[in-house]
C-alpha cells in the first residue's frame, strides 16, 4: 500500500502550479546522480493519441526481451499506473522508497532557497530514477503538458515523436496551432530523428521547420505509412497495415476505437525508425504483438455489455471529433452520454461535437478541483437540444443512464474527462 503521508505532500505539490524552464527539475536529477544520463528512450509529445502510441510502443518493444519502462501521465485509479516495465506497474513498497527520496531531495532544494519542486517534476525523477535501478534498456517517455518546457524534455531520448496536435492548454501552450506545435516541437534533439504523426498543415509546417533547424531527420507518418480498418467490434479490430517498404498483412488490435488507425500508424513508423536510422534489430512481429498486447484503459473501453457502457477519455474539441467518429463507424446507436468535464475546457466544443450522435446526456461533477457544475454542463448540453440531466452523483447518472440505454437497446457512453473515466473505472 502507497504511503499515505508521502502521496499527500507529494499531491500538495500541485498547488505549485505548473512553471516555465527546465531548471527545478535538473537540480532534483543532479542530486539523484542523473538518472536520465545514459537512458536509452523515446519521447512522445502531442495533443491526443500520445498515451496509446506509448502503450502500444512498450507492449511491442517488451517482445523483444529487453526491459521496456512506459512513463505515462495521468493515472486514471491508481498512482502506480504511471510507472511500468513491461507490462507490470511498480510496487507500492518500490514508490513508496523512491516517493520518500525524491521527497527529501525536494525538501533540501526548497530550504536552499530554490524553487519547490513541482508534483509532476517529483514524479517525473521517481520514474528516471526507477528505469535507471531497473536496469531498463528502453523507456517510453509521455510528456505531461507542454514539450519544451516540459519536466520529461530534461533526457535526450533516440528519437522524438509528435502525434496530432490541437489546441488544448492553450493559457500555457497559446491559442493557435502554430503556437502549440512550436511548444510540442521542442522535444526534437539535434540529429535525432522525429516521427511526426499526421498532423494539420498549420502544425506540420511548424515541426518540419524545427527538424530541418536541427538538422533532425523527419519522418512524415502521412506520407509513409498506410492503415486501413477491415473490420472491427466494441472490443478489438482488424487493421491492414503496410509501409513503403513492407506489408504487414491483417493485425488484430486490442484498442478498438477507429481513430486508433492514426495512432497505429505513428507506432508503424516509429518502430520502423528505430531499425532503419537507428540499428536497433526488433523481432519481425514486433508490430504485431504491440498491437494484440496493448493494454490502454479509458480508450474507447467496454466496461459493460448489458447495456454496452464504453468509456473514453475524450476530453477536448479533437478528441469529441474522433469519438463521434467512432461511434459512427462503430454504428452506436441511441447514445446516452453521462459526462464531466474540467471547468476550464471547451465544454460548449464538445457538446457542438457530440450532439449529432447523443440522444440522452446525463452530467455529473468530477474528482478533481477544477470540475465544471453538473448544472452548468446540462445547460450547455440544452442549447444543442440534448436533453440533459444533471447528477451529483456518478452513481446516479449511470443507474438512469444504463436504465435508459437498456429500454431503448442503446449504448451508454462516458466521457468528457480522463479523471471522469478513472472515477468510473474506480467504482
Amino acid at each position: 500500500m502507497l504511503d499515505t503521508k508521502l502521496t499527500q505532500r507529494l499531491f500538495a505539490r500541485q498547488t505549485h502550479g505548473i512553471k516555465p524552464g527546465l531548471d527545478t527539475t535538473r537540480a532534483l536529477l543532479e542530486r539523484l546522480d542523473n538518472p536520465e544520463q545514459g537512458l536509452a528512450a523515446i519521447h512522445v509529445a502531442g495533443t491526443n493519441g500520445k498515451g496509446s502510441v506509448c502503450a502500444m510502443l512498450a507492449a511491442g518493444l517488451a517482445h523483444s526481451g529487453a526491459k521496456i519502462g512506459l512513463y505515462t501521465s495521468p493515472h486514471l485509479v491508481q498512482f502506480n499506473e504511471r510507472f511500468v516495465i513491461n507490462g507490470r506497474q511498480i510496487d507500492s513498497r518500490t514508490l513508496n522508497g523512491l516517493l520518500g527520496e525524491v521527497e527529501t531531495v525536494a525538501d533540501e532544494i526548497e530550504r536552499g532557497g530554490g524553487y519547490p519542486p513541482t508534483f509532476f517534476e517529483c514524479a517525473t525523477a521517481a520514474a528516471l530514477l526507477y528505469f535507471k535501478r531497473e536496469g531498463v534498456k528502453l523507456a517510453v517517455i509521455e510528456t505531461g503538458l507542454g514539450g519544451r518546457l516540459d519536466a520529461t524534455n530534461v533526457i535526450t531520448p533516440l528519437l522524438s515523436v509528435i502525434t496530432r496536435i490541437g489546441l488544448d492548454h492553450t493559457e500555457y501552450l497559446g491559442n493557435t496551432l502554430e503556437a502549440v506545435a512550436g511548444e510540442k516541437a521542442g522535444i526534437i534533439k539535434p540529429g535525432r530523428p522525429v516521427v511526426m504523426a499526421a498532423m494539420p498543415p498549420a502544425a506540420a509546417a511548424v515541426i518540419a521547420a524545427a527538424a530541418q533547424q536541427k538538422k533532425s531527420p523527419l519522418i512524415d507518418v502521412a506520407n509513409s505509412i498506410s492503415v486501413t480498418r477491415s473490420s472491427g467490434s466494441l472490443t478489438e479490430q482488424k487493421v491492414r497495415v503496410a509501409s513503403e517498404n513492407r506489408n504487414y498483412g491483417t493485425l488484430t488490435c486490442r484498442l478498438a476505437a477507429p481513430y486508433q488507425l492514426e495512432n497505429i500508424a505513428t507506432v508503424t513508423a516509429v518502430l520502423e525508425t528505430l531499425e532503419s536510422h537507428l540499428g536497433l534489430p526488433l523481432p519481425e512481429d514486433t508490430l504485431a504483438h504491440a498491437l494484440a498486447e496493448v493494454i490502454w484503459r479509458g480508450r474507447f473501453q467496454m466496461i459493460s455489455d448489458s447495456p454496452p457502457t464504453i468509456v473514453d477519455g475524450a476530453h477536448n474539441q479533437d478528441g469529441a471529433s474522433a469519438l463521434a467518429r467512432a461511434i459512427k463507424e462503430t454504428r452506436i446507436g441511441n447514445v446516452a452520454l453521462v459526462c464531466g468535464f474540467c471547468a476550464d475546457k471547451d465544454v460548449d466544443g464538445f457538446f457542438r461535437t457530440v450532439a449529432p450522435i447523443a440522444k440522452r446526456v446525463w452530467t455529473v461533477p468530477i474528482s478533481n478541483p477544477r470540475s465544471m457544475d453538473p448544472q452548468t454542463s446540462a445547460n450547455l448540453a440544452r442549447h444543442y437540444r440534448l436533453p440533459a440531466q444533471p447528477c451529483e452523483q456518478l452513481t446516479e447518472a449511470l443507474q438512469q443512464a444504463r436504465a435508459w440505454a437498456a429500454a431503448e437497446h442503446g449504448t451508454v457512453v462516458v466521457c468528457g474527462s480522463l479523471f471522469l473515466a478513472g472515477d468510473v473505472l474506480g467504482l
